[in-house]
């Protein structure tokens, strides 16, 4: 029995060692050890999430939930310490004849610095190891956390930037009615490019730390998801709309945009098409794309394509994201913006992109471009 002890601690031992590695020095999303650690990580989540059913306003609930992230590299921690505890413990049975003894052992090397020692038979090389497994483990979450960090803000900066192009919540045919109304559309190919690069940061920094998706804009209504589904279905109108001349950067940034998507998704293991065809039904109906359509005409955004004629064009691009971006938001639990989705835990309500009053000096105050559903 005392010998079942020692190889089933061991192995608890090795198997934390293999998660704290796959974690902190060569993450790679999806390996079989990070997903010990993904798997603490959503279910941490997941109590934030039930906990939110008490709250009715999204503002009580997004500050609720906006501690889930740093709760859940917390509870990390606190398991990855507490299954060496648990392995130690059991490897050092044999030598300790008592569980409970073994158990002060481990904990004493574990959590004091330094060797601390009970009276009662023991075995020095693992409780060194026991020493010394709890330093690192710590020291590699502490410096893990400037990683995430650093990473978040860099997400971020372009998140908060959309205000200012798409309103808060993020809506794709705001960008490009935002941009018509200020004669800014020769904006639009850097904007493109901008936010290509962005998506590649993000494929490579959320695929390979998942718990950054927990992380939530430190503005309520912001979220990373809306952002990049409002810029691809930007890209993707303006490509519909205008295809001779929409920049090539729009092409660009769509690609790397669900890419990025899908680099994330395989991470949490979601199942995704990864080749759907152009003809593919999407969620998003041809009465909410027409009735874009017909405000992008209102403020004069240029339009070479019928709205008939750009729908099959729009759905094609949009088929490759569409799945994706409603799931990320509502498993994110993001305002309800125009075309994202439904939500499980929010109202049915949806939330219009706010938009500063368009004034120009002695005209007045436009309100007629604002966002309008479409008609039921």
């Amino acid at each position: 029995m005392r010998v079942v002890a020692l190889v089933a601690g061991l192995l608890i031992i090795a198997i934390d060692w293999g998660a704290l590695i796959a974690t902190f020095v060569v993450p790679r999303g999806h390996s079989f050890f990070q997903r010990l650690s993904s798997f603490v990580i959503f279910s941490v989540y997941q109590v934030f999430v039930w906990s939110s059913h008490l709250l009715s306003d999204f503002e009580a609930k997004d500050g609720l939930l906006a501690a889930a992230g740093a709760i859940a590299l917390v509870v990390q921690l606190i398991t990855f310490l507490a299954a060496f505890l648990f392995g130690f413990a059991l490897a050092l049975i044999p030598w300790a004849h008592s569980f409970p003894v073994a158990v002060r052992q481990s904990a004493a090397s574990l959590f004091i610095v330094g060797l601390a020692h009970v009276q009662s038979n023991t075995n020095e090389f693992l409780i060194v190891a026991a020493a010394v497994s709890g330093a690192i483990a710590i020291a590699m979450q502490i410096g893990y956390l400037p990683v995430i960090y650093q990473s978040f803000a860099a997400r971020e900066t372009l998140v908060t930037l959309m205000e200012s192009r798409a309103g808060i919540p993020a809506w794709g045919p705001e960008v490009l009615i935002r941009h018509e109304l200020v004669a800014t559309l020769d904006a639009l190919p850097a904007f493109y490019q901008s936010w290509e690069l962005w998506s590649a940061d993000l494929a490579e920094s959320h695929g390979t730390y998942p718990v950054l998706n927990l992380f939530r804009s430190p503005v309520a209504g912001d979220s990373w998801v809306l952002s990049l589904l409002a810029v691809m279905d930007a890209a993707a109108l303006h490509l519909a709309l205008d295809p001779d001349s929409a920049p090539s950067e729009a092409r660009l940034c769509l690609r790397m945009g669900f890419t990025a998507l899908r680099r994330v998704a395989r991470t949490l293991r979601w199942p995704f098409d990864k080749d759907p065809l152009p003809e593919a039904p999407i969620e998003l109906t041809y009465d909410e794309f027409a009735q874009a359509v017909e405000q992008l005409q209102d403020v004069g955004f240029p339009i070479e394509r019928t709205t008939e004629e750009a729908w099959p064009q729009f759905r094609g691009w949009r088929v490759n994201y569409e799945a994706l971006a409603y799931r990320f938001a509502d498993f994110l639990i993001t305002p309800h913006a125009p075309w994202s989705g439904t939500r499980r835990h929010l109202p049915p309500s949806l939330v219009p992109p706010a938009r500063p009053p368009h004034r120009t000096p002695g005209g007045g105050t436009i309100d007629q471009y604002r966002f309008r559903p479409p008609q039921s």
